[in-house]
């Protein structure tokens, strides 16, 4: 297995440490059940995939092996954040037949933490991620690491991450305290609930706490910011 080594230059503070332990520990009070997590959000730039990797690191340092899925296959940031610059092969190989799953399932020098990436961005990523390979990495994955985590495109702009969710033991909603409508959460948890997913709770992320940036984990019923619809129909459309 091939190992990548990561550069992240955003080393979480103590408290936001402390955040996705608890976070992690209230997933693991949801049931030992949940192991496949879908991890998406209402709109980009809402923090999802640092909550994915963040909350995967916290896992791996409980002793348990976990991989991180990264399914965003419109616009995927992951690498990048992670200041990966190694060509590698990734989850659009697999899902397209070129390569097995194990054959894009990287170690890490975090111990225990696994990352699957994107790979290329396909053409087609909807019809990619409901085909019958992406059903049959699931239970793949599960018999060889306790958790598997899911990095979903946000699910106000494209339906990626229902198609994803079906197939998961649960989902986590990320929501930024900045760009947010009760309007707007609502519907994309009803996706949620339509696609039989099921929600394990929603994390509030950007929270300012004196004068400071947090990542939260507690739903609140107000939102402070705005939606705006140009957010729709621009991210990383079908090609």
């Amino acid at each position: 297995m091939n190992k990548l080594i990561i550069n992240d230059k955003n080393e979480l503070d103590f408290r936001s440490q402390e955040l996705f332990k608890s976070l992690r520990t209230n997933i693991e009070f949801t049931g030992t059940e949940n192991r496949v997590i879908a991890v998406t959000s209402c709109l980009p730039n809402d923090g999802k995939t640092n909550v994915s990797y963040h909350l995967s690191e916290a896992i791996a340092a409980s002793g348990k092996n976990v991989v991180l899925v990264d399914a965003d296959l419109r616009k995927s940031v992951l690498l990048s954040r992670l200041q990966i610059t190694d060509k590698v092969r990734g989850l659009s190989h697999y899902l397209s037949g070129q390569a097995k799953v194990m054959d894009v399932t990287y170690s890490t020098d975090v111990p225990q933490l696994f990352i699957i990436p994107v790979g290329p961005f396909p053409p087609n990523p909807s019809e990619l991620l409901g085909n019958v390979r992406f059903r049959e990495m699931i239970p793949q994955l599960r018999r060889v690491f306790d958790y598997v985590i899911i990095d979903t495109p946000p699910l106000g702009s494209v339906i990626d991450a229902a198609i994803v969710s079906k197939h998961c033991d649960g989902s986590i909603l990320v929501i930024s305290s900045e760009n947010i409508s009760r309007q707007l959460a609502r519907s994309v948890k009803e996706q949620l609930a339509v696609s039989n997913s099921n929600i394990l709770g929603v994390v509030l992320n950007k929270v300012e706490a004196a004068g400071k940036r947090y990542y939260g984990k507690n739903y609140k019923g107000n939102y402070k910011g705005y939606y705006s619809s140009g957010y729709y129909g621009a991210y990383g459309e079908e090609r």
